[in-house]
């Protein structure tokens, strides 16, 4: 994990039930005999959660049944190496405080993104989303944490169709904007998905699949799964080249990497970076691209 996560040191559970009292109904010896929680039982996960945002960072969360329930310390990961993006690699360059400005693409009933971000960094987000019961969700979690309510607002993105336009209002500028796309192409694509998860948490295998994390159909899958989100992400950005500095997006799989960087050139951006991340055995990668300045190997192709 990042240096600065919060998290990296594992979860102490004494203090978190300290925190969150009710999520000692959950915690149980694993098979080393440490304190844990079952990973495949959705109420424990949210549990979790709850006591690691309340602990980490006094805030109040919950979320609505039924709706994407991440993991903290990995939403929490990507966005410290989002942060070393705008430092541009150095510590002491990164930009804290309500002047940097990020649109979350995708900001989910969870609202996750946000409210780490501001309490970590203090930086002023707008989230974005086409579920309406979501963003009713995300508003309820932001009244909630009274000390945020000025750094963060949650828009409706009317078409499913767009991804910044009717967001990105004239004249507004982003230092950054995020996402994390759907992974799956359909909700088929998205059981399976969940099946292996299951599988590999050690589920009983004979029992009723429920997703340990959620995840309603814009959450978990989308037409084209997640290079078609993506792909979609890239093409318009060209017309916000202008208004944003820093577009990324969460890449689950590097086999997806040839057809975004085709889709990349397509728009010329003057510099793509891929920040790796790290969570255990679990690989993944940030996908970012601007077209602000030169381009990085002016008169020569885009290194990727």
């Amino acid at each position: 994990m990042h240096p600065r996560n919060r998290f990296r040191g594992g979860y102490d559970f004494e203090a978190l039930i300290a925190s969150i009292p009710a999520l000692a109904a959950f915690v149980t010896p694993n098979r080393f005999g440490d304190a844990s929680i079952d990973f495949a039982d959705p109420s424990a996960v949210k549990a979790l959660n709850r006591a690691l945002l309340k602990q980490a960072y006094g805030l109040r969360w919950d979320l609505p049944p039924g709706y994407l329930c991440p993991p903290v310390p990995g939403r929490s990961d990507a966005l410290h190496h989002l942060a070393d993006l705008l430092g541009g690699g150095k510590e002491s360059a990164i930009p804290r405080g309500p002047f940097v400005r990020v649109l979350d693409v995708g900001v989910g009933a969870n609202c996750i993104y946000p409210l780490i971000g501001a309490s970590e960094y203090g930086w002023r987000f707008v989230g974005s989303d086409t579920d309406p019961v979501a963003l009713r969700a995300a508003r309820k979690l932001v009244a909630g944490n009274p000390g945020l309510s000025d750094l963060i607002e949650c828009r409706q993105q009317p078409s499913p169709a767009s991804i910044f336009k009717n967001v990105i209002q004239p004249g507004e500028m982003f230092d950054l904007s995020m996402s994390n796309p759907p992974f799956h192409a359909s909700a088929r694509e998205a059981r399976a998905g969940t099946m292996r998860k299951r599988r590999n948490l050690g589920a009983d295998e004979g029992a009723e699949v429920v997703l340990n994390f959620g995840g309603k159909a814009g959450e978990l899958w989308c037409p084209g799964g997640e290079p078609g989100f993506v792909r979609r992400m890239i093409d318009e950005s060209s017309a916000f080249r202008g208004q944003c500095r820093w577009f990324t997006t969460l890449v689950s799989k590097s086999a997806h990497l040839p057809l975004l960087y085709k889709a990349l050139r397509k728009v010329e951006p003057a510099d793509v970076k891929i920040l790796e991340m790290a969570q255990g055995q679990k690989r993944s990668r940030i996908l970012a691209w601007t077209f602000q300045g030169p381009p990085k190997n002016a008169g020569r192709p885009l290194g990727y």
